[in-house]
């Protein structure tokens, strides 16, 4: 005889219903892709109400998860409505880091996706040769901290420069240039390839001063910046893949580790 079954009472068909896998559930609000999450599992770093995930594992937007001991505050409305976005635009030489241009040149804002009801805020500025990595939010304070320089968050360039460099100029580059609005430096300086008087170079400051990384290395005699592009701001890094004038959203988790940088819970 075949066995009846019981009916499903409301508050467990409603559990059915909102269970998703874990992979599906965090890529679904940004915390980034089911290729990583699905990695950070089988790392044992993810954790569901205080025990190792596993692939596959089913949760609810009750659970509650961690990534490498600290919290996942993932409330989906929460993020829909009020958490702020990021977006990461890698910028191409010729466009002007302004709202409008009035000599008609293209601007980086005309790039970006559209709000409603909400604004795009430029973190820094890249002058119109400079290309790489520009940040954008919708939150005005995170905005004016991530470009406050008593946080001191490090910008990394490529550059390219042409010139004979000397261990003497580096060491200046490193230790203090006199400029005109006082004193700058790198707080480090890299060889990564070329040679002769065509080298390449990444350099990292805590510091977003105008024009500041071409006037560092062009107060040398003899040596002028052929090619700058940033590829870091914090630990935001410019994707290898990413073609210029592209833009891409920030993961939630990525959002919350800038808000640390800057003492900034979201």
């Amino acid at each position: 005889m075949k066995q009846k079954t019981r009916p499903r009472s409301d508050a467990s068909l409603n559990k059915v219903l909102t269970e998703q896998r874990l992979q599906k559930y965090l890529a679904s609000l940004g915390v980034g892709s089911r290729r990583d999450i699905e990695r950070w599992i089988v790392a044992g770093r993810l954790h569901v109400d205080g025990q190792v995930a596993v692939l596959g594992q089913k949760v609810t937007a009750t659970s509650r998860l961690s990534l490498d001991g600290k919290p996942l505050y993932l409330n989906a409305s929460k993020n829909a409505e009020s958490f702020p976005k990021v977006l990461l635009y890698y910028k191409p030489e010729g466009e002007v880091c302004t709202q409008k241009d009035p000599e008609g040149r293209k601007t980086v804002f005309q790039s970006l996706p559209r709000l409603q009801g909400k604004r795009w805020m430029m973190v820094g500025r890249l002058d119109i040769n400079t290309m790489g990595l520009l940040l954008f939010t919708t939150h005005g304070e995170l905005a004016n901290r991530l470009m406050h320089p008593r946080y001191e968050i490090e910008r990394e360039y490529a550059v390219r420069v042409r010139g004979p460099i000397t261990h003497a100029m580096l060491t200046r580059l490193r230790t203090g240039v006199e400029l005109s609005d006082g004193i700058a430096h790198f707080d480090s300086v890299t060889l990564v390839g070329g040679q002769g008087t065509n080298q390449w170079f990444h350099v990292v400051l805590k510091e977003g001063r105008n024009r500041e990384v071409r006037r560092l290395w062009e107060s040398q005699e003899g040596i002028q910046v052929s090619r700058l592009t940033r590829v870091r701001f914090g630990h935001i890094v410019l994707p290898r893949d990413m073609f210029r004038g592209r833009w891409e959203y920030l993961s939630v988790l990525d959002i919350q580790k800038l808000g640390d940088l800057v003492g900034l819970t979201f």
